[in-house]
């Protein structure tokens, strides 16, 4: 990730030149909205089993790169096709603790004093948005709406636990399977020049199919608030 956003950095002055000509006198009629986007979230989790509670900063990284393509002749209103990458983390009171036979999920005792238990999930991202702008080729600051789904596969899981310093408990860390590998949902993404609020609102569930915490199913489904910022 950290990565990703120096190569986005280092790109911006290239991208800044979209929408001029060689001439740099003139402006580029059929100029194209290709951005890097970078984003930041509050992640919550829906549809939470009985006795789960969210806890600390459940947080969302996400950047990469935007292909437009416009629909019309004033090229306010486009199809964006991108591809980039993901780092999304989910603090609550689960512990999951490793066996032989799988992953044990267990709501953790709310006497027990703990510092963080948290699910984490690095994944490539193929975001889809139908667009609208009032963009024109000499307007840089622009109001926006962008509409669309957000495909995702997920390349690495880590849960991690880690005690109180004065707990007899142990750290753990150790990687997982049961998240889905597979996850998409909707996004929605407005506001004005660089800063935009963006929303996404996931259509599969967090873990896997008949995973478990007591007799009960884990079908938590991701939905992640905050702020996206485009640069041209």
């Amino acid at each position: 990730m950290c990565r990703l956003v120096l190569l986005i950095l280092v790109c911006i002055p290239l991208g800044m030149k979209a929408q001029i000509t060689s001439d740099s006198n003139q402006v580029n009629p059929r100029y194209f909205e290709d951005q890097f986007y970078l984003g930041i979230t509050y992640n919550f989790l829906l549809s939470q089993p009985e006795g789960v509670n969210q806890q600390n900063l459940s947080y969302g990284l996400q950047g990469g790169f935007i292909k437009d393509i416009p629909l019309n002749n004033d090229r306010t209103i486009g199809l964006g096709m991108g591809l980039g990458l993901g780092l999304n983390t989910y603090y609550s009171n689960i512990r999951a603790t490793q066996e032989a036979d799988g992953v044990q999920y267990a709501i953790i005792d709310e006497n027990e004093s703990y510092k963080r238990s948290k699910i984490e999930t690095h994944s490539v991202e193929l975001p889809i948005e139908f667009r609208w702008r009032n963009s024109t080729a000499e307007e840089y600051k622009f109001w926006r709406i962008y509409a669309g789904i957000k495909f995702a596969y997920v390349y690495d899981t880590r849960y991690k636990f880690v005690p109180d310093a004065d707990s007899n408990e142990v750290k753990a860390s150790f990687s997982s399977t049961d998240v889905r590998k597979i996850q998409y949902g909707l996004t929605f993404n407005f506001g004005y020049n660089t800063f935009n609020a963006h929303i996404y609102y996931s259509l599969t569930n967090l873990l896997n199919d008949n995973i478990e915490i007591g007799e009960e199913s884990i079908n938590m489904k991701p939905l992640r608030v905050g702020l996206i910022f485009y640069i041209l």
